[in-house]
């Protein structure tokens, strides 16, 4: 058993990652105020655009189902 076990552990420390990860901090990165600010106007017609650009589609979709429903329906016939 106690083979069995060794062998498991030696080829676990085969498939593994030699190489050892140190993380780093980036304490030299600094960054600088915004060159302009950015109104609420802005803020809005950003959200709306990128709302309607991700839900539009499915939106689409949902809204055509039955048409799509019927379409396939007429093609097996």
């Amino acid at each position: 058993m106690s083979g069995f076990v060794g062998g498991l552990l030696k080829a676990r420390r085969a498939f593994t990652s030699r190489a050892v990860f140190t993380q780093q901090r980036a304490t030299y990165i600094h960054g600088k105020p915004p060159q302009s600010k950015v109104g609420a106007l802005e803020t809005v017609f950003v959200l709306a655009v990128m709302s309607l650009t991700i839900l539009g589609p499915s939106g689409w979709i949902l809204a055509h189902l039955e048409h799509y429903k019927s379409r396939d329906s007429a093609a097996d016939d």
